[in-house]
């Protein structure tokens, strides 16, 4: 009887496959990778053709003499690794580490684990795809050059074991930049004015917000302003100018991409990036499904296209007709490809494995975190083959004077997808319910006023949704990096997550100024957005994987040179404090931690005392007037505070000057080249030409 070996990635597909095929199947597990790049050196012969030198990966020896066992055993071989090109060359891997040349060897992939795509799969074996593999030698290659090359330097100049990547360094400088413009805002005030109309006949008045004139849209951006508009409206006659209804819809969202999936677990449950893609990788393998066995809920989740299969497609419209009525399928013509010049889709979109297998049928089987993102899978994949949602609208402007106030409301009048899903930022039906009975004849009777001052607020730090979205949109790196990339920098802390947002540690700002100082094209997003698209070329077969790798290395290791010609000249020595060691007597120097900067005795080993670091900038506390010292919060994102701290809570994001306010007395901040009062009450503002006079 034939006997058939199929290899896959992890142990849990082997217990989801293994139901599906008969008893002439063996499945094994591979763990992953096999074979990589040795961590003791760079791992690319530079002289010879960039030959990459691969090895077995410690502690893969025995499962490779188990899986050769099997080899022997087999009539055929099938290698069903991911789709994707991490897949394909683990496939490849596979083949040199089992030496499987000359025996019947197959590729099968599928995009979701169930019986009709596993049994497909077989039907269809192919040859490994070799545009893929190199595709993805290319990228660990580079990858590998930047991180070897670089992490030497910041060892030297940072002092401690740190490191540079070719995504990782530019998802770090998005972040810096976020954090400079942040950090150099100056916000500036403006006020708005509401106004309440009573209609004649009605009991309840109706809130209109202030436009500006009859000829263009005006800001208020002070309370002269405000006062004068106000005294223009005193006693004036208030008329209903225009009144306009109409409809408008809103389209069902596209099924989930890696990229949509990870940004709306994060705003909606709370996901991290790395979180998102652990349950997800757990539905996809295989969840064990009481009366079912094991099953995989959803397809693959590394894709960033929003394509569904014809089958999928009729299979959910043909239940969206059953369960909510005909009147929700979509039409056809339902657009399924996202305007991205960058997507590659390979794969279908992020959708259940069965939509007849809803949230509910599956609840007892999974964790609370595991049916939370399948619900939102599902939700997300039957709404995006719905009917649009559609709304009655009703606008109304009101002349007061030779002012103008608009008001606005909707009211559904159609459900269509939102019957299933609605997203976490989507806006709420304006119920200014007025507006309905209002036309061009309506009087009003009484008018009053109310007013606010507002202060415009600087750029949202990023969240990891939204550096995942940033990171998609200027074409860096693909689905499966995103959450590794973010999980480093985090990891390194030269980045601390508080709250959701994304904070620079000083750590991180050191490391980000000596990338942009010395390895410019590293951290520049078009040009890591250019390898990319070189990336997706090898994989199209169209450009040879060792050119784009030749083209690279030379000008990126004179790159090095100079950097480490540039350290040569920089004699880089401990910077003595007048702290004085309390076990030892000598002058405490500072040094460089992973953490950041701290104090040590520079009589080690025999004395290991340290201490934190507390900077002093020159500045006395306007709260006690002892010294501004820097900070750091327990995750590392800077700030400044008292050093008589906790006695004294003066604390601020930042950094105060020595300078006060000729305004109103209060403490100025550093903003970029300007000095900004502290107090947003007073706006006063120092530009640079004025601290240079």
């Amino acid at each position: 009887m034939a006997r058939y070996l199929v290899i896959v990635e992890s142990p849990t597909k082997v217990k989801t496959i293994k139901k599906f095929l008969g008893s002439s199947y063996v499945v094994a597990a591979s763990n992953g990778h096999v074979r990589d790049l040795p961590k003791s050196q760079l791992g690319i012969d530079v002289d010879h053709d960039y030959e990459p030198k691969y090895i077995t990966i410690r502690g893969k020896g025995e499962l490779l003499a188990g899986l050769r066992k099997e080899v022997k055993k087999a009539d055929k071989i099938y290698l069903a690794t991911d789709p994707d090109r991490e897949g394909e060359a683990i496939s490849w891997h596979l083949t040199k580490a089992l030496k499987l040349e000359g025996k019947k060897v197959y590729r099968i992939s599928f995009n979701e684990i169930t019986k009709s795509a596993v049994k497909a799969s077989l039907k269809n074996a192919r040859e490994i795809d070799m545009n893929l593999v190199d595709a993805q030698q290319a990228r660990r290659m580079l990858d590998r050059i930047v991180g070897y090359k670089i992490s030497p330097i910041l060892w030297v100049k940072v002092k401690r074991g740190l490191s540079a990547g070719r995504v990782q360094s530019v998802a770090l400088r998005i972040i810096a930049d976020r954090e400079e413009e942040i950090n150099s805002f100056i916000p500036e005030e403006y006020w708005t004015l509401d106004a309440q109309f009573l209609a004649e006949g009605e009991k309840k008045p109706l809130t209109a917000k202030f436009y500006g004139t009859k000829e263009q849209k005006i800001t208020i951006k002070n309370k002269e302003e405000l006062d004068s508009i106000l005294s223009a409206v005193k006693d004036k006659e208030c008329r209903v100018e225009d009144v306009k209804k109409g409809e408008r819809s809103k389209k069902a969202p596209l099924p989930f991409t890696t990229s949509t999936l990870q940004q709306e677990a994060s705003k909606t449950l709370n996901f991290a990036t790395s979180k998102t893609m652990r349950i997800a990788q757990q539905l996809y393998e295989g969840i064990d499904i009481k009366g079912n066995g094991t099953v995989g809920l959803i397809t693959y989740l590394r894709t960033d296209s929003t394509r569904i299969s014809e089958e999928a497609d009729q299979s959910v419209r043909q239940y969206i007709g059953e369960v909510y009525g005909k009147e929700f399928v979509a039409g056809q013509q339902t657009e399924t490809k996202l305007e991205n010049r960058n997507v590659q889709d390979a794969h279908e979109a992020i959708r259940p494995s069965d939509v007849i297998r809803t949230p509910a049928a599956v609840k007892d089987s999974l964790t609370r975190d595991q049916f939370r993102l399948y619900q939102l899978i599902w939700k997300r994949y039957v709404a995006s083959r719905m009917q649009p949602a559609r709304y009655e609208t009703t606008s109304v402007k009101i002349s007061t004077g030779d002012y103008l106030f608009t008001a606005a409301a909707s009211r559904i009048v159609f459900e269509g997808f939102r019957l299933v899903y609605t997203e976490m930022d989507e806006e709420k039906e304006n119920g200014n319910r007025m507006l309905g009975s209002l036309d061009k004849n309506s009087r009003i009777t009484e008018a009053s006023y109310s007013y606010k001052q507002h202060f415009t607020q600087p750029p949202a730090h990023y969240t990891e949704a939204a550096l995942v979205k940033a990171l998609e949109e200027l074409g860096i790196g693909r689905p499966s990096t995103y959450a590794p990339t973010i999980s480093t920098i985090i990891a390194r802390r030269y980045v601390a997550k508080e709250n959701k947002n994304l904070y620079l540690t000083e750590l991180g700002e050191v490391v980000n100024h000596m990338m942009i100082q010395s390895f410019k094209s590293i951290v520049d997003a078009n040009f890591t957005a250019y390898m990319e698209g070189l990336l997706d070329m090898i994989a199209e077969g169209k450009v040879e994987w060792k050119s784009v790798v030749s083209n690279f290395y030379p000008d990126f290791e004179e790159a090095v040179k100079r950097a480490e010609q540039e350290l040569e000249t920089v004699k880089i020595e401990d910077e003595v404090t007048d702290v004085i060691c309390e076990e030892c007597g000598r002058n405490m120097v500072v040094k460089y931690g992973p953490h950041g900067k701290f104090l040590a005795c520079p009589g080690f080993p025999e004395c290991k005392n340290t201490k934190p670091y507390l900077e002093k900038i020159g500045v006395a506390c306007p709260k006690c007037g002892k010294s501004v010292v820097i900070r750091k919060t327990k995750k590392g994102r800077r700030y400044f505070g008292c050093e008589d701290n906790p006695e004294c809570d003066f604390m601020s994001w930042q950094k105060p000057s020595a300078e006060k306010c000729p305004k109103c007395g209060s403490f100025m901040l550093e903003k970029g080249s300007r000095l900004v009062c502290s107090d947003e009450q007073c706006g006063f503002v120092k530009s640079e030409e004025k601290i240079k006079n």
